[in-house]
């Protein structure tokens, strides 16, 4: 099991060596929801209907992404850190602190989830009619969310101990299951909705089972201890700590959740159900788009923490580099085809072709600067990784809750866009928050650098 070298390897190698692993895993991750959506819309009769319901739970299920990404994003920089500095006893006890946080947190979601679910989905704006299929396919949903959070909060551990062939393997494993279950529950066995979330928590299942068989197994480097409440009560710094630069994920994720119940609502609102439908594709569509972007930061990630923890300077701006580089190239790429063909990347969420009259527009408009997510992605990963949670907090915040979320009100009320208004929230702040936290990313990181180099 070939482990990647981050003490003395060459730093594109190293990046390539996680990116590409992880890459594949984002993209089979990913195919948990997609493919779920892409059989709901082909569902006779109520496809559409219900593929609009679904996209009512993605707060939901974003928020789920959010607290996974708190202690796992949070977790893994400090567990890399301490591994550049060769202090094992500080990773061990980090590793150990985020995995009884994922836990514990994934079984206070579940009872949440499941005694306040109906009026949770009244309040992202679902309707009678999307209700019937939104509250079953939610209630299963949320019964595998252990199984997500473990799976996908204790991943970045594995990836960051060099095996990210094995981190890419856990979520092939939950990967290949959903995509084969999906259609024997939604279409032979008859379930429908419900029969795509069975199918999803089957497959997440499978995938936390192959985290935790090689966590505790003999192989990984620091192998997973299960705290009891008293030894979690003496990692309480640690815990704070993992938590206060988690939040910067956990907020990124967060304020999409807002953003969502936002359009969704003034889609609702000002465009009906169908309109409600034509974000989910729209949200789908970026997810995969997004996938190799959020791929190669991420695996930059624990090359540039590692060589932070080590002092390499160097080497990080190197990453840094080669990171906005390879992200830039690829998203200039995807634009091209938006821009030529959207009806042919629509089609892979949908069948139905009268919907394409009022996505084809919506999508136009939506992934108009798309370019410009190389920025927010670069600067808040960098962010991140160097351990500087207020700078990558305040940018999380800066793009959803204060442009987005209000222009998702104020375009389509006060200057009378309609459906148009929330669309175009998004790319306007693409450009200015993306710039405004790459920019400020530069800046901080030259003047960090100095100040370390200093010290030394």
């Amino acid at each position: 099991m070939k482990k990647v070298d981050f003490e003395s390897g060459r730093t594109l190698t190293n990046i390539m060596a996680t990116a590409l692993p992880m890459l594949v895993a984002q993209i089979l991750n990913l195919l948990y929801n997609i493919v779920d959506r892409i059989y709901i819309a082909r569902i006779p009769r109520i496809g559409t209907v219900a593929l609009g319901a679904v996209g009512l739970c993605f707060p939901l299920v974003i928020l789920i992404t959010a607290f996974t990404n708190m202690y796992g994003g949070g977790g893994a920089p400090l567990f890399s850190i301490a591994r550049g500095q060769k202090n094992d006893v500080e990773a061990k006890k980090i590793q150990n602190t985020s995995f009884f946080l994922l836990v514990l947190t994934g079984i206070c979601l579940i009872l949440i989830g499941e005694i306040f679910g109906r009026p949770i989905l009244s309040v992202f704006g679902a309707s009678d009619n999307s209700m019937i299929y939104a509250l079953p396919y939610l209630r299963i949903y949320l019964l595998g969310t252990i199984f997500s959070m473990i799976a996908t909060g204790m991943n970045p551990f594995i990836t960051a101990q060099g095996f990210s062939t094995v981190g890419m393997t856990t979520v092939i494993v939950g990967a290949a299951a959903n995509i084969i279950l999906d259609p024997i529950f939604i279409f032979a066995f008859g379930m429908g909705v419900q029969g795509a979330a069975v199918a999803t928590i089957i497959s997440q299942g499978m995938s936390a089972l192959y985290v935790l068989r090689f966590l505790f197994g003999k192989k990984c480097d620091c192998r997973l201890k299960l705290l009891s409440l008293s030894e979690f009560k003496k990692c309480k710094p640690t815990a704070a700590k993992i938590i206060t630069l988690g939040t910067a994920s956990f907020m990124t994720q967060f304020t999409n959740a807002v953003v969502q119940i936002s359009c969704n609502s003034v889609l609702s609102n000002v465009g009906g159900d169908v309109y409600v439908s034509v974000m989910t594709i729209v949200n789908s569509a970026r997810q995969m788009m997004e996938t190799p972007i959020v791929a190669i930061t991420e695996g930059s990630s624990p090359v540039i923490s590692y060589n932070y923890g080590a002092k390499k300077f160097d080497k990080i701006k190197k990453s840094i580099i080669i990171m906005f580089t390879i992200t830039m190239a690829y998203t200039v790429c995807v634009w091209a085809i938006i821009r030529i063909a959207p009806a042919l990347i629509i089609g892979i969420f949908t069948n139905d072709k009268t919907i394409l009259v009022d996505a084809v527009p919506a999508f136009n408009l939506y992934f108009s600067t798309f370019i410009f997510m190389v920025f927010q992605y670069s600067g808040q990963i960098v962010f991140k990784s160097l351990g500087r949670k207020g700078h990558a907090i305040f940018f999380s915040l800066f793009r959803k809750i204060v442009i987005v979320a209000p222009l998702t009100y104020i375009l389509p009320y006060l200057f009378n866009m309609g459906t148009n208004g929330v669309f175009a929230a998004e790319p306007i702040s693409n450009v200015v928050g993306g710039m405004a936290c790459f920019i400020t990313m530069l800046i901080t990181v030259k003047t960090m650098f100095k100040k370390e180099q200093e010290v030394i």
